[in-house]
């Protein structure tokens, strides 16, 4: 017999709101050891991070009623991962497939099931069995949501330590060190700790971003010790293979800053000081993650499954719900194109209605090039190859290798294959670090995050999550906005948001019809039956816009940067 609901919600609420309390109270704690005062600084009234700073403690209460509403697809997928990992044997765990949601991550996050599933236990047995397909008690749904917030603490501890480095080495010469809730590191600690689109997509939807998250944080922060940044990195990409396409960005940082000893005067490659000793001892690291991660599998001969689970290119070129990147563009220009063609009186061919593969269908294209998981591959070398090379001729430039990571992650959400509309936060989450430091990279940041954490909408759709996502959007966009200006001293043109172009404000400000469209016009008009596919092509296409204008403007500002801008010495 399960547990009842009642005592579980109180067991319930208090981890949470002491989870809740303690990121607020470990880390929103502004650096006084940063810098001394010299003169008393006068009182100051404008809005400030310090109205923010209640919110950590609030969102528990949030939280409470979210673990009591409804649930997306995700959630049976980690309960099955959860009974695959708990039930069955390790040679079983990548053969499974009683559910279509099959065990499709790396072996450390099946690990981390495999963790979880011992607690989970506890909650509701029942859960942990396999063949019990879309079991949703409510101990269930409670363990599942307390088990993302508990595993969000490995967020608060990466966004500690990024904070820590950029207090200890003062990337910012700022008499706002000494605010205390104007720091640029505790308006880091907001940006990331309030993230609109970790909240939208871990706990409303339900994943496990933040957990993942926190692990690249990690191993950012640890990047200038270069061993301890390739340990996490292999942890984090032994956890989920998505994050292979910000791996180029590690590699070229540490081969040339670690294994090249010195370098000639310019910045050049001083070939004669590469160590061969570094370099076994790297990939020595990263060599042993790997086999810890995959030497199971690799003795019991199951090495070839595993691999063909973790890459199922029989999946199409989008997913469900268009990722607002370069193929939504594509798709779009197709689909308008047969639209015309037909009307014209040209015999074209007859595609499904269904704009998107789902689990395993393809979308064919009518007019354009059909696109095969080689055409992105290519692509995607291509898009990141210039911001590589720069950062290669960019030695001991730890914000360089920051600035490549956005790139290459914005690189592959541009042009990868099956691209999730979540994989937005691989940018986002990055680009954050540079958002406190540089002027044009906040420009890009507040335009991004709200194009991008707007794009995410389409994952919540009741009539209960439909005002949450709207409401932390606007809180987290807001603060950005507001912070940011402040922190770099901006003055707002006329008919503009801060930090903003007339142009761009405009942009934004097209999301609201957008949104009112969507939400009550569309389904006013009686579209649902003959147009369904609609509100979801314009978010993507509008959003997909507004990404690409990013990820061009940044590219420029990284290639136009000197290559010894916050160049700081390695250690």
């Amino acid at each position: 017999m399960g547990r009842s609901l009642e005592p579980c919600q109180n067991t319930i609420a208090g981890p949470v709101r002491r989870v809740s309390q303690a990121v607020l109270t470990i880390h929103l704690r502004p650096d006084f050891s940063r810098r001394t005062v010299v003169s008393p600084q006068p009182p100051r009234t404008p809005i400030t991070a310090q109205k923010y700073a209640t919110v950590p403690t609030q969102l528990h209460y949030t939280l409470v009623a979210l673990i009591r509403k409804g649930r997306s697809t995700d959630f049976e997928v980690h309960r099955n991962w959860l009974a695959i990992t708990h039930s069955l044997p390790l040679s079983k765990w990548y053969y499974d497939s009683t559910s279509e949601w099959t065990l499709d991550y790396p072996p450390f996050f099946a690990w981390f099931e495999f963790f979880l599933s011992q607690f989970a236990n506890y909650f509701d047995p029942k859960m942990l069995i396999v063949d019990n397909l879309n079991y949703a008690s409510s101990e269930t749904i409670h363990f599942q949501r307390l088990s993302v917030i508990i595993a969000d603490l490995v967020f608060a501890y990466g966004v500690k330590e990024c904070c820590s480095y950029l207090s200890v080495c003062g990337v910012r010469k700022s008499s706002k060190w000494d605010l205390k809730w104007e720091s640029p590191t505790t308006t880091l600690q907001l940006l990331l700790l309030g993230n609109a689109g970790l909240f939208i997509v871990d706990h409303i939807h339900f994943q496990y971003n933040g957990y993942l998250f926190g692990l690249q944080l990690i191993s950012i922060a640890g990047i200038l010790q270069y061993l301890k940044g390739a340990f996490w990195f292999a942890v984090l990409l032994n956890h989920k293979h998505i994050y292979m396409y910000v791996a180029p960005a590690y590699f070229v940082y540490l081969l040339r800053n670690y294994c090249f000893t010195s370098s000639q005067t310019g910045g050049s490659v001083q070939w004669r000081s590469f160590s061969f000793s570094r370099l076994t001892a790297l990939g020595s690291v990263v060599v042993t993650v790997f086999a810890l991660s995959f030497g199971p599998f690799v003795a019991l001969g199951q090495i070839g499954q595993v691999i063909s689970r973790l890459f199922p290119f029989k999946r199409g070129l989008c997913h469900a719900y268009w990722a607002p990147n370069f193929w939504a563009l594509y798709n779009t220009v197709d689909k308008v194109a047969t639209f015309a063609g037909r009307k014209l009186g040209f015999k074209l061919e007859q595609t499904s209605a269904v704009m998107t593969g789902g689990l395993v269908q393809q979308f064919r294209h009518v007019i354009l090039p059909e696109v095969s998981p080689k055409v992105t591959f290519i692509l995607t070398i291509l898009s990141i190859l210039p911001a590589l090379v720069k950062l290669w001729q960019s030695p001991g430039n730890p914000f360089h290798f920051v600035r490549c990571v956005v790139l290459c992650a914005f690189g592959s959400f541009m042009f990868g294959w099956h691209v999730h509309e979540k994989a937005i936060l691989l940018v986002i989450i990055p680009l954050s670090l540079m958002a406190v430091v540089w002027r044009k990279e906040a420009q890009i940041f507040v335009l991004l995050i709200t194009v991008g954490h707007y794009s995410l909408f389409p994952l919540l759709f009741t009539g209960f999550e439909i005002p949450l996502k709207v409401l932390f959007l606007l809180i987290h966009s807001s603060y950005a906005f507001i912070s940011l200006s402040n922190l770099f001293d901006t003055s707002r043109a006329a008919f503009s948001l801060p930090l903003l172009s007339v142009p761009e404000s405009l942009y934004l400000l097209g999301l609201v019809p957008l949104f009112v469209y969507e939400c009550f016009v569309h389904p006013l008009l009686g579209l649902d039956a003959t147009l369904p596919f609609l509100p979801l092509m314009l978010t993507s296409v509008y959003c997909a816009l507004g990404v690409s204008y990013c990820w061009l403007k940044y590219y420029w500002h990284f290639l136009a940067v000197s290559k010894a801008t916050h160049k700081r010495k390695t250690h």
